[in-house]
């Protein structure tokens, strides 16, 4: 019974108290590089030099320092990528896929007998999820974002874009 009780609790501190809004952009914006500073938390987005838009507080895997080298070490992938498609029925509302496992991905888990993983998205919370922005580490090595950030995201990023991911 007791941990029923504290069910509430936990549950306040695994989520925000409100979704993130973001910055409200001119109709048509569309950016031509991403830039995600895990240190910092920071998503941006740039259109030649200038900056576009940054979503802060983002989240990623469970395990968010390292590059991520193996399938379910829930590492997020760091270096240089492309979002190389996107999924509008994902279960996580919206998702733009990232390029990894590149080449020196696939060669280190080779070399170590292990897969490298892949399915690595930017993307929502889970739909299923009936509380607001989750506001912690969750994802299995993706990128999540609020849902309204997701929505700018995906009409901003055209598939191709490349995106930097720095520890």
């Amino acid at each position: 019974m007791r941990a029923l009780s504290a069910l509430p609790l936990l549950l306040l501190a695994a989520c925000g108290t409100a979704s993130s809004q973001p910055p409200t952009l001119p109709e048509g914006t569309k950016v031509d590089r991403l830039l995600v500073d895990k240190s910092d938390r920071v998503l941006i987005g740039y259109a030649g030099n200038r900056e576009v838009v940054r979503y802060t507080n983002i989240r990623f895997g469970d395990q968010p320092t390292g590059h991520k080298r193996f399938e379910g070490d829930e590492r997020t992938p760091e270096g240089d990528y492309r979002i190389n498609g996107r999924n509008p029925k994902s279960a996580y509302h919206l998702s733009l896929r990232i390029s990894y496992p590149n080449a020196a991905d696939r060669a280190y888990a080779k070399a170590r007998g292990r897969s490298p993983g892949g399915d690595i998205f930017i993307h929502g919370q889970p739909n299923a999820w009936p509380g607001p922005t989750l506001a912690r580490d969750w994802t299995d090595g993706c990128i999540a974002l609020s849902n309204a950030e997701i929505k700018q995201l995906w009409k901003i990023v055209p598939d191709g874009t490349p995106i930097k991911i720095r520890p």
